[in-house]
């Protein structure tokens, strides 16, 4: 009698991580040359990050938020954190776009949308500003 043995390859299971992208939040404006430095950081940081970055605006142009979450959302990205390119956080930041994300939620409860403090609460910008304002004192 002849047996067969089965050889069987084990593979590490997959880790079923919630798929993350950073939506990049600023005010907007009509007018395409206050947008083109945002546009240009948005290009940027695809070449520097492996998790999607993204421009969203607020009003005034596209896209908007709600453009943004609807994309990401349709191309799987469950886990969204939003970073407010604004220098602190006014009305704008408590209470519009928490407002904007609470409609979101309803319209993708499988979504985790994440308010970030605004960039220009960060130690980082806030050196980086006192470095130009610095050096533009001085020359």
């Amino acid at each position: 009698m002849l047996t067969r043995t089965l050889y069987v390859i084990h593979r590490p299971a997959r880790r079923t991580l919630m798929s993350h992208a950073l939506i990049l939040l600023a005010h907007g404006s009509s007018d395409a040359r206050w947008r083109a430095p945002f546009e240009t950081l948005e290009h940027d940081l695809r070449a520097r990050l492996e998790t999607p970055a993204v421009i969203a605006y607020m009003e005034l142009s596209e896209p908007s938020l709600e453009t943004r979450v609807a994309e990401l959302y349709d191309q799987g990205h469950r886990r969204l954190d939003i970073l407010p390119l604004f220098f602190a956080a006014g009305r704008h930041l408590r209470q519009d776009v928490p407002a904007q994300l609470e409609a979101l939620r309803t319209q993708y409860p499988q979504a985790a949308l994440t308010l970030l403090d605004p960039v220009g609460q960060h130690p980082a910008f806030v050196e980086a500003l006192a470095g130009i304002v610095t050096s533009r004192a001085e020359a």
